[in-house]
């Protein structure tokens, strides 16, 4: 696949500031930074942006995420590896990440209600859009992931 911008970074100045100091804001949030990372790992796999999902599960590595659960990401909801917290959290990831399908569930929020209290809540939707804001400049601009030697 060929970048249709080879730095759009660079280009967007303004709000690529703005979208990093955000990014800063929520990495001092009082969500779980594990819980963030699958967040975004999550809605990355959704609208299928090869950037961040190679981005966010490395990191989700290095921090010491198990192999499995990233495997089972996919498919969380038949699986029994994650807490009713992050189950909670990956629901609302698909719905608003899925919105104009999903209409955001009420069902959906009733978990996010009874695991994160209101600012967390705000946080968490927070994030959730800031990654798809993400996700569709990386998939936009048709952004390359990093290729290791040996897998190529």
């Amino acid at each position: 696949m060929t970048p249709r911008l080879n730095n759009p970074h660079g280009i967007g100045t303004g709000p690529i500031k703005a979208m990093v100091a955000l990014e800063g804001a929520l990495s001092k949030c009082s969500l779980d930074h594990g819980l963030l990372e699958l967040v975004k790992l999550r809605a990355s796999q959704i609208n299928g942006c090869a950037f961040c999902i190679h981005m966010h599960s490395t990191w989700l590595r290095a921090s010491g995420e198990t192999e499995m659960r990233l495997y089972m990401l996919n498919a969380w909801r038949e699986s029994s590896l994650y807490t009713p917290r992050e189950r909670a959290a990956l629901a609302w990831t698909e719905a608003l990440t899925l919105l104009a399908e999903t209409g955001a569930p009420d069902e959906d929020y009733a978990l996010v209600k009874a695991e994160f209290s209101e600012e967390e809540q705000v946080d968490l939707t927070i994030a959730i859009g800031a990654i798809n804001v993400w996700n569709r400049l990386q998939v936009g601009f048709r952004a390359a992931h990093p290729v290791d030697k040996a897998a190529a």
